[in-house]
């Protein structure tokens, strides 16, 4: 029990490292500006913040994929939460091959880093969303009705968000690129966490995969 349980606890680790890396680096880069500038600045090619960023988000994206395979080691008979896992791992990888493609500080140009940035960084919101949807079958109403929730909160600050992106490549103003786009990465990470506690729920009250399906025993609540 106790590796499948660390598994799980490395969902809500991750939301913590995210969460904290974001804020603490930048309170730490003078000029930057939260609600104006995107978190991938933070770690773009010349930023003061990029030497410590980068081992925060190696550290997150391997926290994501421990967490994928703890979801799939919990999900029983279920193959939603298999699912779920499985897109959890996928985005942990696909993390780890968007910091080999950093994008570049604002008005250096548009280069190739840059443009696998974005196309990694939109397979990443895929799976996110394919994550979320796939976990909203393997639970109860309220939880589902949490999901769809945030997959439209996701849609709608996404699109917020997409908007802004050819603005930063022309070094334009984008007043508001950072909250939008903080607010689908919270809802995200929020998500992270209430799918680990669930679980973890779960597996304290003796009713895992090893007794029968979670998503049989979360619908009865």
């Amino acid at each position: 029990m106790m590796p499948r349980t660390a598994l799980l606890v490395c969902g809500i680790l991750s939301s913590l490292v995210y969460a904290f890396t974001d804020i603490l680096a930048a309170l730490s880069w003078e000029g930057y500006h939260y609600a104006s500038q995107a978190v991938s600045e933070l770690s773009a090619v010349g930023a003061p913040t990029r030497p410590y960023v980068l081992p925060s988000m190696v550290a997150y994206d391997l926290l994501v994929i421990a967490f994928g395979f703890g979801v799939r080691s919990s999900a029983g008979a279920s193959h939603a939460l298999r699912t779920t896992g499985a897109c959890l791992i996928v985005i942990g990888l696909v993390g780890l091959a968007a910091i080999l493609f950093p994008m570049h500080l604002r008005g250096a140009g548009r280069t190739f880093s840059d443009t696998m940035h974005i196309v990694l960084t939109a397979v990443t919101v895929l799976c996110i969303v394919a994550a979320i949807g796939t976990s909203a079958r393997a639970f109860g109403k309220t939880f589902r009705l949490y999901a769809i929730a945030t997959i439209l909160i996701l849609v709608v600050f996404g699109v917020l968000t997409g908007l802004d992106g050819p603005r930063v490549g022309a070094n334009l103003p984008t007043p508001f690129l950072g909250i939008t786009e903080r607010i689908n990465i919270g809802a995200y990470l929020l998500w992270t966490t209430v799918l680990a506690l669930l679980l973890l729920g779960t597996r304290a009250a003796g009713r895992d995969a090893d007794t029968g399906p979670a998503e049989t025993v979360i619908r009865r609540g």
